[in-house]
């Protein structure tokens, strides 16, 4: 659904969009807590602030992400998006205390030759990290996303999912309206200006998805021994969507090499998944 947003269109204003259908889909939890009374984490300034740090770090993610998507290869963009656990994993090791035995440690080394050999097949492509800004977009993307990953552990160890997810969505939706408002600005002072803005009916369905996944991964995250290192990984398999989307719809070159590279990937994933639940 994002590629399909953001192909020939406005970035900035389908982000915007998909800020707002989120905190409209998740505005009847607010509208039950703020009409009982509660305004949120035990009307706590303090865990509004919090969560102002957490929209943030999915805003910058996500609009790293966007551009990504929008320039590079559903089937380049996917596998670095992808690596995200192994990011995350380390995260973990320093800040939650999780140890890494030799399966994760392979995992973690098969990671690093998964975005070696993407960005391999990349450069054949003319996307390279030496020229191309669209790499290091999704590179930054993934980086942001294994930081708010990891925050949002340390979230749900305190404050309840739902409010979680609803209070950040309407963050999400104030500080991105404000963000496209400068960038108007700025681009109607004599700047290059920004693609055309092309309404699809697939906006929406991003944000849907999206909300949908984030309930049950927010849900994930609150049970009593869940793992943030293995949610992550379990969660980065999404990647074989888009990659048979790339290959069977996008008519995406390089398949044969991409497959390998994503065969890394997963066999990554796996020892990761299998290294954890050895601990």
């Amino acid at each position: 659904m994002k590629k399909l947003s953001v192909r020939g269109n406005n970035v900035p204003v389908v982000l915007m969009l998909n800020t707002v259908f989120g905190a409209v889909f998740m505005s009847p939890v607010l509208i039950a807590g703020v009409g009982n009374g509660d305004f949120g984490f035990g009307n706590d300034p303090a865990g509004h602030m919090l969560i102002l740090v957490k929209s943030f770090i999915v805003l910058a993610s996500w609009l790293m992400g966007y551009f990504a998507i929008k320039h590079l290869p559903l089937t380049i963009q996917g596998p670095i998006n992808a690596s995200r656990p192994v990011m995350v994993l380390t995260g973990a090791v320093i800040i939650f205390g999780e140890r890494l035995n030799w399966i994760q440690w392979t995992g973690i080394f098969l990671g690093f030759v998964s975005l070696y050999l993407i960005s391999r097949i990349g450069s054949g492509e003319g996307f390279s990290f030496r020229s191309s800004r669209w790499l290091w977009l999704a590179v930054g993307a993934a980086v942001a996303g294994a930081v708010s990953a990891l925050y949002d552990k340390y979230l749900l160890r305190h404050y309840e999912p739902l409010q979680v997810q609803a209070w950040y969505s309407l963050y999400q939706c104030v500080i991105m309206t404000v963000v496209l408002l400068i960038i108007r600005r700025v681009t109607s002072k004599g700047s290059s200006g920004t693609s055309r803005f092309r309404w699809r009916w697939t906006i929406p369905l991003i944000s849907l998805f999206l909300t949908v996944a984030d309930l049950a991964y927010f849900y994930s995250l609150s049970l009593d021994g869940a793992m943030v290192s293995i949610v992550s990984m379990l969660r980065r398999g999404s990647v074989v969507i888009p990659f048979i989307y790339g290959v069977a719809v996008l008519r995406e070159r390089n398949v044969r090499a991409k497959a390998v590279d994503l065969g890394v990937l997963l066999l990554s994933l796996a020892l990761l998944v299998i290294g954890s639940a050895a601990v």
